[in-house]
């Protein structure tokens, strides 16, 4: 047999130790956004740095200015290549705990309805789970060949789920030491449960909150309705005002930057045959809201967009209470495309607020987050390699396509780091990440075990 047919056979006949540790680690319930979990974040990030050394790693937790993150580093070897491999060991909160059918963290793999395999718990798709298949064909290739196919060193962060709050400080201070060829991340999913996806675009983030403050407190409304100023109301006229007719956003400048998908690529989206039926169906819905020229799939991936994430204001509790409140507050999240940049998006949208707050009234607008969007290029060496080997793996070509959501530390391996960045993962739509009742399907683990085994056999040359 050929050196990668027998790192294959070793990973078919190690699954089950491979998911006993999965397993193990599943159980450390590391949420990132709970200070009461703080113990149990340097706990897992402890038991990671022990299996890494199991591998051959010098592995240590590095502190930042909140949760550890874990690194590690093979030595380097004349003509080989390095790869940075990008992970995180945090996960969601759990709520509402009433909603899951096995407890979280009592982790276990469970035969579903439809008969397949599955991991169950939080964090066994994202990203424990993923992060664990490509650890997982590195022991294989150790175990089979004594050493890996590419020199790698491994970060996987314990902050992602709180939006990688110091990750992009730690990567500017260590650039040197994470130097290498290509970014590896394993944190997306495939395009259905026979296809693989490769992701080469992230739209950019800008979170912010709105505050709008009128009365110096809560009024009586028979008293003073109709007379004085309802921030609920203001709050309601601003929301209303970011898109036009068309589902087009508002907000000045806000499409500056934002480029034009080639036509030969928006061809290759008409034959994957994305519809509003298999689309929006499985979540109860018909029609397509946003920009009405566009197709669905440039709504979801290629094209900025606007939401409102929550609005808070006046009484919320059982039963009655007839006040006019004196302030009212509403998240509004913009994902970005091509060059925008969110600094300046963030000064419009405060001057489109400030157009439409009354004179008597006052706001505030909090920015929390934000990033710009990464788009990798279609001709990188990296990206051919990892269709080649998918493609073998699989038996069907992979869908070579962005996604709408963000992982805001690829801006730094991209414009700090200087890296192209090859993101494959395993996750399926149905696995209820950030829900109740997060599983993975053993399939999942067990071909991205061997997916990511036949990537780096090609990444090595």
């Amino acid at each position: 047999m050929s050196t990668i047919e027998k790192v294959l056979t070793r990973i078919d006949a190690g699954l089950d130790e491979a998911s006993g540790r999965l397993i193990d680690w599943l159980k450390i319930p590391s949420i990132s956004t709970d200070s009461r979990y703080a113990d149990d974040m340097r706990r897992a990030a402890a038991w990671l740095v022990e299996d890494l050394k199991t591998l051959g790693f010098e592995a240590e937790p590095r502190e930042t200015g909140g949760h550890p993150v874990v690194y590690a580093r093979s030595p380097s070897r004349p003509g080989k290549k390095r790869v940075l491999f990008y992970g995180h060991y945090d996960v969601q909160p759990v709520d509402p705990l009433s909603a899951w059918k096995n407890p979280p963290f009592e982790a276990k793999i469970a035969t579903l309805p439809d008969g397949r395999q599955a991991f169950l718990g939080r964090g066994s798709s994202d990203d424990k789970g993923q992060t664990r298949t490509f650890l997982e064909a590195l022991r294989a290739f150790k175990a089979e060949t004594g050493e890996f196919p590419v020199d790698v060193t491994v970060l996987v962060e314990g902050a992602e789920e709180d939006g990688s709050k110091f990750l992009p400080e730690y990567v500017e201070a260590h650039k040197d030491e994470l130097a290498a060829d290509v970014a590896l991340v394993c944190d997306t999913g495939r395009w259905n449960e026979d296809t693989p996806c490769i992701t080469t675009s992230l739209r950019g983030l800008l979170y912010t909150e709105i505050v709008v403050h009128c009365a110096n407190r809560d009024l009586h409304s028979g008293h003073y309705g109709g007379s004085a100023q309802n921030p609920i109301h203001v709050l309601a006229r601003i929301i209303a005002d970011l898109h036009d007719d068309n589902g087009a956003v508002t907000i000045p400048h806000f499409y500056d930057g934002v480029p034009e998908t080639p036509p030969d690529i928006l061809e290759q989206w008409k034959r994957i045959g994305m519809t509003p039926e298999s689309y929006l169906g499985p979540i109860g819905l018909k029609y397509p809201s946003g920009e009405k020229d566009r197709m669905l799939i440039e709504l979801m991936q290629s094209r900025p967009c606007c939401d409102a994430n929550g609005i808070i204001g006046g009484y919320t509790g059982e039963g009655t209470k007839t006040v006019i409140a004196a302030e009212a507050r509403a998240k509004v999240s913009m994902r970005l495309v091509g060059d925008q940049d969110p600094e300046k998006i963030a000064a419009n949208f405060e001057a489109f607020i400030r157009e439409r707050i009354p004179a008597d009234c006052s706001y505030e607008l909090i920015v929390h987050k934000g990033s710009r969007a990464v788009a990798l290029p279609y001709d990188m060496p990296e990206l051919a390699l990892a269709r080649e080997a998918l493609k073998e793996e699989w038996t069907r070509e992979p869908v070579v396509i962005g996604i709408g959501g963000s992982i805001g530390i690829i801006g730094s391996f991209r414009y700090v780091l200087g890296l192209n960045v090859l993101l494959v993962g395993w996750a399926l739509e149905d696995d209820c990440i950030h829900s109740p009742n997060e599983k993975y399907d053993v399939r999942s683990f067990h071909k991205g075990m061997r997916s990511w085994a036949r990537i780096l056999e090609r990444l090595g040359g």
